[in-house]
């Protein structure tokens, strides 16, 4: 399981992080609610571990900003507030549980276990119908389309061809000829030179999802992340 923890508290951030490696997880740790978003995005965590009282940023509306993206990952809440207006405004805000410190670290693993299976399932039964979410967006298998945050983009067939082909390998190169065969199946009075035109409109058409296209030169393109 991989788990992003985010926490400002070094001392809890350091036990928890611990705890759960040794439990065989793999942990990333994040202290700061501006950065936390970037680094949910680039990652792809199976669960989040979210504190509401962050520096930058406050951990509700790191948890509103990434649900408003299309990021679909299974949260619970760590904070010292606990009341019930504080749980019911965590959970409405898009938690899927919530624990009051201080908690029982043995009943927060089994928590984290369960609602990874759950949110696992859901996937599978899902899955002949979306592909994987990266950075908010995913393709949906039947008819094509690519949907981030809940809705299709706007694409030119062409874009959407391009689109498809990268979010299938997204942070790895695929070279301009590649991308030239899928966007341009057939039209061999087209110029190889227009890929670059394709992959300049896309560029523009996803700035707004947290994704950058990358050219590199003499590879081809890339998706990533945006920092």
């Amino acid at each position: 399981m991989k788990l992003l923890l985010i926490e400002d508290n070094a001392t809890m951030q350091t036990t928890l992080r611990r705890s759960f490696e040794r439990r065989g997880m793999q942990v990333l740790g994040c202290d700061d609610g501006a950065r936390a978003l970037a680094l949910w995005q680039a990652s792809l965590p199976d669960a989040v571990l979210l504190d509401l009282s962050l520096p930058g940023l406050d951990g509700l509306e790191v948890l509103s900003q990434a649900r408003a993206a299309g990021l679909d990952t299974p949260v619970i809440i760590l904070t010292a507030r606990g009341t019930v207006g504080d749980r019911i405004l965590g959970l409405n805000t898009g938690a899927d549980d919530y624990m009051p410190k201080p908690f029982d670290l043995d009943e927060l693993e089994a928590r984290l276990r369960a609602l990874v299976r759950r949110t696992a399932g859901s996937d599978n039964a899902a899955g002949s119908a979306r592909g994987p979410v990266w950075c908010g967006m995913h393709v949906e298998r039947d008819s094509g389309a690519v949907y981030f945050g809940g809705q299709p983009l706007e694409l030119a067939p062409r874009e959407l061809a391009m689109l498809q082909a990268l979010l299938g390998k997204p942070g790895h190169a695929i070279a301009k000829e590649r991308l030239f065969e899928l966007v341009f199946p057939g039209e061999s009075q087209v110029q190889p030179e227009a890929i670059e035109v394709v992959a300049y409109r896309l560029r523009k058409r996803i700035a707004h999802t947290g994704a950058q296209l990358v050219t590199l030169r003499g590879l081809g393109y890339l998706l990533k992340a945006t920092p």
